[in-house]
């Protein structure tokens, strides 16, 4: 089960590594957009439009990573006073589940992206608009995979504690 943690500390460092570049571009070319308007009267074009797209990207990646962490919205008002036993097997199932709506959710995601190639709009000049919507099926790839490997650590947990709560 170590392996699994590793693949999940790795998967986590790789994520937050992504997220803070994409996040000081941001902050650096919004910076740059303000300083080009309010002191130059100019812009770049673009910049307005990567923005906004990175914004898409940093949205799935934290949830990822949120996800990973179990940061994620949960409402928890019953199982906080349930046994731990069977706190943890409601975790399992709840994982379960997520994972399989977040599969779904990946199959529509992959039908979006295919009408994107398909339709080949562009975000600006010549780039296509699926290059950026290839975060969708990722971050729901991810999220899949964050659920599993927490459903494979719970799973772990109440094996480990046997017939006790």
């Amino acid at each position: 089960m170590s392996f699994l943690r590793k693949v999940d500390s790795l998967l986590n460092k790789a994520e937050g590594v992504i997220l803070v570049f994409f996040l000081s571009a941001m902050i650096i070319m919004a910076f740059l957009q303000v300083v080009l308007r309010n002191g130059f009267n100019s812009t770049i074009l673009w910049v307005d439009i990567l923005l906004r797209h990175l914004v898409l990207w940093i949205g799935f990646l934290g949830a990822a990573l949120a996800t990973s962490k179990e940061r994620h919205i949960n409402i928890d008002a019953l199982t906080r006073f349930l046994p731990s036993r069977i706190r943890l097997t409601i975790g399992v199932v709840t994982n379960l589940f997520a994972a399989a709506v977040c599969y779904l959710l990946l199959q529509a995601s992959v039908t979006f992206l295919n009408n994107e190639i398909a339709d080949k709009t562009t975000i600006y000049a010549d780039i296509p608009s699926w290059y950026s919507a290839v975060i969708i099926p990722a971050g729901f790839g991810l999220f899949i995979v964050h659920f599993l490997l927490r459903t494979a650590v719970s799973v772990e947990v109440v094996l480990r504690k046997g017939g006790g709560s």
